[in-house]
């Protein structure tokens, strides 16, 4: 769009001519008004004949003071009269000229510098006329410095410049610019912006360029261009772009300014200080979110979870087999086997596909990626894959075929390293993520690496010591109850699953002298070996008291006094004893949650017993009491860690717990489940005990 087209920029010129064609007319500089240039015309005897306004301003005299008298008492100071006189003789007589800067009178007074050019006119009647004229020479040096400068500055800056009419066509162009664009200066002349700068992106500082010749209001630095240039195609520049109105002293717009900035290296270094602070924020989010739990294959996933898809596009994360069964042993020259523990991706993927699923276990031969890795313990960077490198990175050509349409064209391997050990790898790859990876890439990779190693050691030298402490506890816990005379009796025992520490509740089915059977729940607080086999030794006592033909106080009595011997330890617990002739249940309890009756026919409640004191307080009597069973009637023991929970009271949890067993009909055996079921979650922190038993 034209000046004349766009209302928003003022016309060219509002004379009568404004509207003749392109170079018959144009509109007048102001140059010349702001220089200001006075004429005065002087006869052949020295005196003024013409006197122009500019004359007026610049000598101080009005042309009926001026018109008529000699030129040189006039304006020129005595002293320099001689001069004047002859210059003036030699101009008039040779028809040469005259020029420099001289000092005239003012009307005032006083000593004005004028830049003065001098030469002879011939009339047509032969008649001869000295024509001068003048500007005050300040301004005229001024000028002169202004233009010098911005000449100057235009030809040696190293800030690319340009000049566009107000058709946005190149006009000048500096040789910053020239060799920013890597285009002659004078390709540029008369070509429209866009057909320099071609690309789309460009489209931006092109509308900017017309809202300023529309406003002219300047835009400094608020565009920045990223891309590349026929100077240098191989290097990503980016250039700050300001833009400016030029208006000549009447107003006039004459275009606009276009002055670029080449500030790519504080582009880059702000390109850099973002991915440092991202590649910060990773790891600090993978510190926060990797080893949350004491679980290998959970760790792995927060692992895999945190690199997808700030990272990578597909992350996988394999262990030795050998690392989690301490009986294999892998071979220092053969295959590795590795153990699948999880597979992340940003979208759906074949890449997936060539991934072991996690749970499944895969031998790598000794020429793959990941075995070299894991014997030599060293991070490995593919940055750009090839059909060989994509064979050495899955496990069978099937899976290099799904990782090749899959446009995996990057990717890198991580040891994981803990205490020395190497326990497996991190592989993370990049198809949809044009960027390839690199060595900050890799050092990432290997410092999130690093950490969940350490996790996964923890989670699997905790996993070992648990599994000997289930192991224990679960030796000295009774097998499924026998059938006993008057009882269906149905158990569970369930170790906490959110911190993976065993604890000590126990259950315990004994048979009695006369058909009696002796029913015990009890819960040893604390977790690991040590409650275990405090549990063991507990539950051993409570046999052989049991023998004794104790009432359940009594029995609790003694219980009390043993655990009162061993530190550190307490422990609440439940002793019935049912007699199937008499159809009684004699029940005591140590600090232990009230059992609950399922009558027949009504709903649960809970026996009103005392509470007693846990076992290991000492010095507070029990006290036994009995309660009638009819033949369908249940008996529910069980320890806290089935009820108590963070996110709810315990009063809340008690009355779930009476309406689970509010079905009298369902078995025993799908009781037990439900009540797991309903009531227990993996993020639980306590181990559960479960005892019911039916009059038949």
């Amino acid at each position: 769009m034209s000046a004349a087209e766009d209302p928003g920029i003022p016309p060219a010129g509002d004379g009568p001519e404004a509207g003749l064609p392109e170079g018959r007319w144009s509109p007048p500089s102001g140059l010349m008004d702001l220089l200001g240039v006075a004429a005065v015309l002087v006869d052949a005897e020295g005196r003024i004949a013409l006197w122009s306004p500019q004359a007026e301003d610049l000598y101080g005299y009005t042309a009926e003071e001026a018109l008529g008298q000699y030129a040189a008492p006039l304006l020129v100071h005595e002293e320099h009269w001689d001069l004047v006189l002859k210059k003036f003789a030699e101009v008039m007589e040779t028809g040469g000229s005259w020029g420099g800067t001289f000092p005239v009178r003012h009307k005032d007074g006083s000593a004005r510098m004028v830049e003065l050019r001098n030469m002879r006119l011939l009339d047509d009647r032969g008649d001869f006329y000295a024509l001068g004229l003048a500007t005050d020479s300040p301004t005229l040096r001024e000028l002169e410095r202004d233009v010098a400068l911005s000449t100057r500055l235009i030809s040696q800056s190293p800030i690319g410049l340009a000049i566009l009419d107000t058709d946005l066509r190149y006009v000048a162009v500096n040789p910053a610019l020239e060799r920013m664009h890597g285009i002659p200066a004078k390709e540029h002349l008369g070509r429209q912006y866009r057909e320099i700068m071609t690309a789309a992106k460009f489209e931006v500082p092109e509308a900017a360029m017309r809202q300023v010749l529309r406003t002219g209001t300047p835009m400094v630095d608020q565009t920045t261009i990223v891309g590349h240039t026929p100077a240098d195609p191989g290097r990503l520049h980016a250039w700050s772009i300001s833009l400016y109105r030029l208006d000549d002293p009447q107003g006039r717009v004459l275009g606009v300014a276009d002055l670029v900035v080449d500030v790519t290296d504080r582009y880059q270094a702000a390109m850099e200080a973002t991915e440092a602070r991202r590649r910060l924020a990773l790891i600090a989010d993978g510190t926060a979110r990797i080893g949350t739990t004491l679980e290998v294959r959970q760790t792995a996933r927060e692992l895999a979870e945190v690199t997808v898809p700030e990272l990578a596009d597909v992350a996988t994360v394999d262990v030795l087999d050998s690392v989690l069964d301490e009986h294999r042993h892998d071979a220092a020259d053969g295959p590795a086997l590795f153990r699948a523990l999880a597979v992340k991706a940003a979208y759906p993927t074949e890449a997936v596909q060539a991934a072991d699923p996690p749970g499944q276990t895969v031998a790598y031969a000794p020429d793959r990626l990941a075995t070299q890795c894991v014997r030599t313990g060293r991070p490995i960077l593919v940055p750009r894959t090839d059909e060989r490198d994509l064979a050495r990175i899955a496990r069978d050509a099937p899976s290099a075929a799904r990782l090749a349409r899959a446009g995996v064209h990057s990717y890198l391997l991580a040891p994981l390293t803990a205490r020395g050990q190497i326990l497996g790898f991190l592989g993370m790859s990049r198809a949809r993520t044009p960027q390839s990876f690199d060595e900050d890439d890799l050092a990432l990779a290997g410092e999130l690496a690093a950490r969940a190693a350490v996790c996964i050691d923890n989670a699997r030298s905790h996993q070992s010591v648990r599994n000997a402490a289930e192991t224990l506890q679960r030796s000295l816990l009774p097998d499924h109850p026998p059938q006993l005379p008057g009882l269906q009796i149905a158990s569970r025992y369930r170790p906490a699953q959110a911190t993976y520490e065993i604890g000590g509740d126990w259950y315990d089915v004994l048979p009695l002298g006369g058909d009696r059977t002796a029913l015990v729940v009890g819960d040893v607080m604390g977790s690991g070996i040590d409650a275990a086999a405090t549990m063991g030794r507990l539950r051993t006592a409570t046999s052989a008291f049991a023998d004794l033909d104790l009432d359940p106080a009594q029995v609790l009595t003694h219980l009390d006094k043993i655990t009162s011997a061993l530190e550190h330890y307490i422990a609440t617990c439940v002793y019935a004893i049912y007699d199937p002739h008499r159809a009684a249940c004699h029940l005591a309890t140590a600090g232990h949650l009230p059992p609950v009756l399922v009558r027949h026919g009504r709903h649960p409640t809970f026996l009103d017993l005392p509470t007693g004191t846990p076992l290991g307080v000492g010095g507070v009597p029990f006290e036994t009491t009995s309660v009638h069973l009819d033949p369908g009637d249940q008996l529910v023991l069980y320890t806290d860690g089935l009820v108590e929970t963070r996110h709810h009271s315990l009063d809340e949890r008690l009355e779930t717990l009476l309406h689970l067993l509010d079905a009298p009909d369902r078995s025993l055996e799908d009781t037990c489940d439900r009540l797991l079921r309903e009531l227990r979650r993996p993020e639980d922190p306590d181990d559960v005990a479960l005892l019911i038993a039916r009059c038949l």
